[in-house]
């Protein structure tokens, strides 16, 4: 990551962006998609629903539905 950060700021002087090297940019995405894949692995953990196995849950998916 950089170690120095780039703004773009208004006429007031203020931030109001950032400016990323896009291997930065990249990886900040790897890593909020990772995170979000952690959060969805945490909330079906700690839901009360049963696990079924993966087989089955494929062949409820490719069963026609009626």
């Amino acid at each position: 990551m950089a170690k120095h950060s780039k703004y773009v700021t208004n006429r007031k002087g203020e931030r109001v962006s950032v400016v990323l090297d896009i291997a930065d940019y990249q990886k900040i995405l790897e890593d909020l998609e990772e995170l979000e894949a952690i959060r969805a692995y945490d909330a079906a953990k700690s839901s009360a629903d049963s696990a079924i196995p993966f087989r089955q849950a494929v062949e409820g998916i490719k069963r026609p539905r009626k």
